[in-house]
């Protein structure tokens, strides 16, 4: 489809039919950081004491200090114990008096928590403290590993069955689980409906970024990328004010799953990408789509524009994902921005899953982790095309790291130098991710840009997956974790270097667009006119 590009002239390369779909690709991402609100706003050490009402059946007139002082054993400082408590026994409450109690046991009816930061967090409801602790890092990790699978498993389920229906069922999966999450009254069932929602998650937010890229024109491409994530931060910021009023995980789900709803029925009537259509040979439906696009932007697609393309896709041979490792330079770039896609991913959810032991107020951090990447975002548009996507690339993932090390610097004790340069360390990562989304398509052509992608996706969900493993290495020293995903920023920045610039390049739509490799020698985006006179030249 060397051609695509004179169609979406004629169509009209950032029209009214582009701006509608981005529109609605995008609006869903307010919402889906609603998702992480149960695994971040939470309170891991809250204050409690072991449920000892056991006692109240021998004298149901107990004041509380009474009962605590009955029935619980004090730790060296004098508190309460918080993970123990004495066993029960059958016996009237004069005797417990006289002779007290001295075996403890852990605390098998629960707990009693108190002073809580919010009304209810899976900490509190699934009494996930003391031996149970380390699971609120597992409901992190599941998450995130719903995520890498659901880019793992609608990666080469859209280059089968396209980027429609690679849009639409992720978009059902997370309205019916958000909903689900919030009525979960077991941890188990939790924890199944979250890995469910990051399915959904992540098929839909990567597929969406690729139907939007393929709509867009040359001049506005990077929009598809940057747009999605402007709303995503918007999302941050809205969930920073929800939680901070409703203080309610499952309220927050249920308030979440109502818009999600909305969009799971508007999705089903998104068009299906035209480059898409083309690449499988579905001309007739490629050609209706382009006529309403044509339609809605008041343009016209010239017949013989449009039947250069179809004669060029019925005769070109298809490839699979392998196809991008046979290709050395096409490995090399692909190795580049996976590299680089992990390590942004990994900084990333660090920071974000630690937001609550910066020092600040967690809504406060909250709401300028996301008030600061709208106009990073937006920022990040004008650089794409003002300096171009290598040199933003290699910046914002150096620029990430050094931020990130920066926090070792200061210290944890400077509560607002630290808050500041985690906060820097986000938007740079998150602008390396907008810039990777942009990148891994104009590097890879029609036939392989979906499987890139989706191993792109899959390798910064990874990234995700490890963060709450890498973020427990703080047992041996605060700044370890720190250390580690700074190291990978700084690594994959350089690793940059090797990676071309593709800035205002029409998106490859075959290996040859691309690159050939013909004895020893590899012309990077040549047409094939060009390279046939250099291979003349040479005989």
């Amino acid at each position: 489809m060397a051609d695509f590009g004179k169609i979406l002239q004629s169509v009209g390369e950032f029209g009214l039919f582009q701006k509608v779909l981005l529109l609605a690709l995008c609006v869903p991402n307010i919402i889906l950081p609603f998702h992480f609100a149960s695994v971040v706003f939470v309170q891991t050490d809250p204050q409690r004491h072991c449920n000892t009402n056991w006692i109240l059946g021998a004298d149901p007139n107990l004041t509380t200090e009474e009962q605590l002082n009955l029935t619980l054993p004090r730790e060296e400082d004098g508190s309460f114990s918080r993970c123990l408590m004495f066993v029960p026994v059958d016996w009237d409450i004069e005797a417990i008096r006289t002779y007290g109690l001295n075996k403890t046991t852990v605390c098998d009816n629960g707990w009693v928590y108190k002073n809580t930061l919010y009304e209810a967090t899976i900490v509190t409801d699934f009494d996930l403290v003391c031996g149970r602790s380390n699971l609120v890092q597992v409901a992190q990790t599941v998450l995130m590993a719903g995520v890498l699978f659901g880019s793992l498993l609608f990666g080469p389920f859209a280059e089968s069955f396209g980027r429609k229906r690679a849009i639409q069922i992720p978009g059902v999966l997370i309205f019916m689980f958000t909903a689900v999450t919030g009525l979960s009254h077991d941890f188990n069932l939790y924890l199944v409906s979250q890995f469910l929602v990051g399915i959904g998650y992540g098929g839909f937010r990567m597929n969406a970024i690729i139907m939007a890229t393929e709509w867009i024109g040359v001049s506005k491409r990077s929009w598809g990328a940057c747009v999605s994530q402007i709303f995503f931060a918007i999302g941050l910021c809205l969930m920073a004010g929800v939680i901070y009023f409703v203080r309610d995980w499952r309220l927050a789900q249920l308030i979440a799953s109502a818009p999600l709803g909305v969009m799971a029925i508007y999705i089903w009537y998104t068009p299906e990408s035209a480059r898409w259509l083309l690449d499988r040979g579905r001309v007739k439906e490629a050609r209706e789509v382009l006529k309403k696009a044509a339609a809605i932007n008041k343009g016209i697609v010239p017949e013989s524009i449009l039947q250069k393309v179809v004669v060029e896709t019925e005769t070109k041979k298809k490839g699979g994902t392998l196809t991008i490792f046979k290709s050395p330079v096409l490995t090399k770039y692909l190795f580049a921005i996976i590299l680089a896609w992990f390590s942004l991913n990994l900084t990333y959810y660090c920071l974000s899953f630690n937001v609550g032991n910066l020092g600040l107020d967690i809504f406060l951090t909250q709401l300028i982790f996301g008030a600061t990447e709208l106009p990073a975002h937006l920022l990040c548009i004008w650089l794409l095309e003002a300096l171009g996507r290598r040199v933003c690339l290699i910046t914002t993932l150096l620029a990430g790291g050094l931020a990130c090390l920066l926090i070792i610097a200061v210290g944890q004790e400077k509560a607002i130098f630290v808050t500041l340069f985690a906060t820097l360390g986000r938007i740079f990562s998150n602008m390396a991710g907008s810039i990777c989304s942009v990148y891994v398509q104009e590097l890879v052509p029609t036939s392989l840009r979906q499987s890139a992608s989706g191993l792109g996706n899959i390798a910064s969900r990874a990234g995700g997956l490890l963060s709450p493993v890498v973020n427990m290495l703080a047992v041996y020293h605060w700044f370890v974790p720190i250390a580690v995903y700074s190291s990978f920023m700084f690594v994959s920045g350089l690793l940059g270097l090797l990676l071309p610039e593709t800035r205002r390049r029409e998106l490859p739509d075959s290996i040859a667009n691309l690159g050939i490799q013909q004895n020893g020698l590899t012309i990077h985006q040549m047409d094939l006119s060009t390279f046939s006179q250099l291979k003349s030249t040479r005989l």
